[in-house]
């Protein structure tokens, strides 16, 4: 398989699109529901929201979440739900990803980019230090609402 991968904004909600999201997700969750065609609509559709997608020829073969928003203290933006075919795995694709949504919050203004890694995804956390990230020294929370 060569590796000509082509990272672009997902823009359209194509069956395609939505049958290749549902085939990453569960490698990244394995609680996470499927998509349907109406969430990922929205999900594109959503201001502030960027799913960039990695392509190897026809098939997505990872994605990556941009969140951007405007606070008191300027733009910020997370980083979340990046996830990469196993079969691909350790070949840049996270890595040409993250830099493509860096390069995309900066375009946009934003100052400070945010994301979360379990510890025990060691080569995702090396990555992300490798690209400039800094652990932070601060508690996450979550609130589950039902």
């Amino acid at each position: 398989m060569s590796m000509d991968v082509v990272i672009e904004e997902a823009r359209d909600a194509s069956a395609a699109l939505l049958a290749d999201l549902n085939a990453l997700v569960p490698q990244l969750s394995s609680t996470a529901s499927p998509l349907t065609a109406a969430a990922l609509t929205e999900l594109l559709a959503h201001e502030g929201t960027s799913v960039l997608v990695a392509r190897l020829g026809d098939r997505v073969v990872g994605t990556l979440t941009l969140v951007e928003f405007a606070i008191p203290t300027g733009r910020r933006a997370w980083i979340e739900d990046v996830v990469v075919d196993a079969a691909v795995r350790q070949r840049g694709v996270a890595d040409q990803l993250t830099r493509a949504a860096l390069a995309l919050a900066a375009a946009h203004g934003v100052r400070q980019v945010d994301l979360t890694s379990r510890p025990s995804r060691q080569a995702a956390n090396a990555l992300y230090q490798k690209l400039g990230f800094v652990r932070r020294d601060t508690n996450v929370y979550r609130y589950l609402i039902e």
